[in-house]
């Protein structure tokens, strides 16, 4: 038998270290800031003193980025999870339905073309939360068309949709005549919260607490509904339901963390994995245990993107990859894991 970790111990452990992190974070950049300034940055603006030297920068910069860090992180995580639940594929993460790529072909769009220039710095997001809106609802009705949100409609559907739209993004880019394009594209698509503001925080960070909280209230239907859809219609669920309502929640997710984010990945693969390895698959624990830790993850993450070669920053997805692939093999190698009832 496994040994699992304690759940609530473990939260606050990693609460405790995702404060301690932001803070920590406020330091590091092209500029580094010593930590009691940054401290003091901080009292100073919560206490209504005079601003100090640092404060724009560590109150207008690097607080924002590294709040928007640990949302898109939790988003991530608790979306994977979901994800996972739904098609009931291990291999399942936020980006799998083609919502990415959705908001690739928008994003790109609105770079090449100029699309949405009125929306000034909200126009890449905004071009990008079209397409992944758009791109979920053509899944939506072509799923539904065939016969049901079902898990191998969905993953192909999805796979297929995805597919198709990352080749229109490529072909925008090529027919583009700006040659800054490319670079500007394939930055945004490996992600980077670069760009966070408190007026962009709050909508992300609002749907992630409302989404998990909803999953948390039906994570009984969850487990269910991860034992396979005969076991959970057998214990009373809408089975058509739980799945309708929890892909239009996960599909209006991921659309806005990619639309503030790029898309960052592995952190929806990896840590619901992780998540189970250390205190089982009741989604009960897994969701906010993922939660806490894909925001404490991409914290340090957004971190080490700034330093490797500073001024220059790496994005957040290609850190993502390099850390985590290994991290996971690690994991999995060394621990006796099941996904639904595969060992």
């Amino acid at each position: 038998m496994t040994r699992r970790l304690a759940f609530w111990p473990l939260m606050l452990v990693l609460v405790v270290l995702t404060v301690l992190s932001v803070v920590a974070s406020l330091a590091f950049g092209s500029e580094s800031i010593p930590l009691a300034d940054v401290v003091a940055a901080v009292t100073d603006r919560l206490e209504g003193a005079p601003a100090g030297r640092w404060d724009v920068i560590v109150w207008e910069l690097r607080l924002p980025r590294a709040l928007m860090a640990v949302v898109v992180g939790a988003g991530l995580a608790v979306a994977g999870a979901g994800m996972q639940t739904l098609v009931r594929n291990p291999l399942a993460d936020p980006y799998l339905l083609g919502i990415s790529s959705g908001a690739s072909v928008g994003a790109t769009a609105a770079i090449t073309t100029g699309a949405l220039a009125g929306f000034g710095v909200y126009a890449v997001s905004g071009g990008a939360l079209l397409g992944a809106v758009g791109s979920a609802l053509l899944i939506f009705m072509i799923a539904t068309a065939q016969g049901g949100l079902t898990p191998l409609r969905l993953v192909l559907s999805g796979v297929v949709l995805s597919s198709g739209l990352s080749a229109i993004a490529s072909l925008l880019v090529f027919l583009s005549d700006d040659t800054r394009a490319a670079n500007s594209v394939m930055f945004w698509m490996l992600g980077s919260v670069g760009g966070a503001t408190w007026e962009k925080l709050w909508i992300p960070a609002a749907l992630v607490v409302v989404l998990a909280a909803g999953m948390l209230a039906v994570h009984r239907w969850l487990d269910a509904l991860a034992a396979g859809p005969e076991t959970a219609a057998a214990l009373g669920v809408n089975v058509a339901g739980i799945r309708t309502g929890l892909f239009i929640g996960l599909s209006v997710l991921v659309g806005v963390l990619v639309a503030v984010s790029g898309g960052v990945g592995f952190v929806g693969l990896i840590i619901p994995h992780a998540a189970r390895l250390v205190v089982g698959a009741r989604h009960r624990v897994v969701l906010p245990v993922a939660a806490a830790a894909g925001g404490l993850f991409l914290i340090w993450v957004d971190v080490l993107a700034r330093m490797a070669v500073r001024p220059q920053e790496i994005p957040l997805g290609v850190v993502t990859g390099v850390l985590g692939a290994p991290l996971f093999l690690l994991l999995m190698g060394r621990v006796q894991y099941r996904f639904g009832g595969d060992r």
